[in-house]
């Protein structure tokens, strides 16, 4: 086999933000009535709001987890308008220093919202920080060195950490139990998304009939950002190739020009699963073997493709390697081999998860 598998780093269907999505923010809702989905984690966030505001208390340190690009940093705006109370964003990597953080902690208000993206990037001098910060809302500060070294506690106003992390796996223990409200964000559902792009749709000016908007929330893969990243590059096809209006022919059209297939799986993900089947007999086959014959980053692979193709059912991980599912020959519209073919074999899959 003499083909080669190299793709286009630069992805519509990325999860991860880029300069490109600038834009998004004057998408984002600004109450939990107009934020769309994620109904169990907004039903219990809208009781924890009232609690709060009727005993006239900050809320408690919150704790966002899920995948990218599903509205984490969107809820943290939310609970900060709902509160009325100012919020401070910034990211785990970009507090270097413990003395990063006692800045940032010092000028904060009473009530007021500090959120941390990628929390748990945070290095661990930071952490121990943060600790008596979170549980006392004070600092302990070492001045001087040697045996003139003296410790100073100071003060900070009652506030609410809100941190956002997509491995709650990697969060220490201490810090992760120091979270009083903890809220998973799963993946929307097409009607969802359609609903999302929609509401976009109309800030946006951009004309789109509801099916042009289902067609385009089939194959966003569960993810708000990558919704609306469709949504503006759709758009550019609707302005040139149609009348401007997003209808069901114009995005299928503007998909298949784009290389997405009905269910979001771009070159990316098919190179990957046509390597295991034709180069590797459908697997086992182990990531770093895959990333050499794909000419990718491992991480890339496993971060960036592999989670949305197990969660589909195409892809399983084995002590032994990867390995294909019948369900990603089906799609590939690829013979299904004979040891795949039985109902009850295990080899079959996941379960997808639309």
């Amino acid at each position: 086999m003499n083909q080669e598998y190299t793709v286009d780093p630069s992805r519509l269907v990325s999860p991860d933000s880029t300069p490109s999505d600038a834009e998004e923010i004057n998408l984002r809702p600004k109450t939990l009535d107009d934020y769309v989905g994620q109904e169990k984690a907004k039903g219990n966030l809208r009781i924890y709001l009232r609690a709060a505001q009727q005993r006239g208390e900050p809320m408690d340190h919150i704790l966002l987890y899920g995948p990218p690009g599903l509205g984490k940093t969107t809820l943290a705006g939310i609970v900060a308008q709902e509160m009325g109370v100012q919020i401070r964003i910034t990211s785990g990597p970009a507090i270097e220093k413990p003395g990063d953080l006692a800045a940032l902690l010092t000028n904060l208000q009473e009530g007021d919202i500090l959120f941390i993206d990628e929390i748990h990037r945070l290095s661990r001098q930071v952490e121990e920080v943060l600790y008596p910060a979170l549980e006392d809302f004070a600092l302990d500060i070492m001045i001087g060195k040697g045996p003139s070294a003296q410790s100073i506690r100071i003060n900070l106003p009652r506030f609410t950490l809100i941190g956002a992390t997509t491995r709650a796996g990697q969060l220490t223990g201490p810090l992760r139990d120091r979270f009083g409200i903890l809220l998973k964000l799963e993946p929307y559902s097409p009607d969802e998304l359609a609903q999302i792009i929609t509401r976009s749709a109309g800030i946006l000016g951009i004309p789109i009939t509801p099916e042009g908007a289902l067609e385009l929330a089939r194959c966003s893969r569960g993810t708000p950002r990558i919704a609306n990243r469709l949504l503006k590059r759709v758009r550019d096809f609707a302005t040139v190739q149609g009348d401007g209006t997003i209808d069901g022919e114009i995005a299928v059209t503007a998909r298949k020009q784009m290389e997405i297939d009905a269910l979001g799986l771009d070159e990316l993900d098919r190179s990957l699963l046509r390597a295991i089947i034709e180069l590797y007999g459908g697997g086992p086959v182990g990531l770093e073997t895959l990333a050499a014959a794909l000419g990718e980053e491992s991480v890339t692979l496993e971060d960036v493709c592999e989670p949305y193709l197990m969660q589909m059912g195409f892809l399983t991980r084995t002590p032994r390697g990867r390995c294909v599912t019948r369900a990603a020959y089906e799609h590939l519209h690829l013979t299904v081999p004979r040891h795949l073919r039985a109902d009850d074999d295990p080899e079959d899959g996941q379960q997808s998860m639309y």
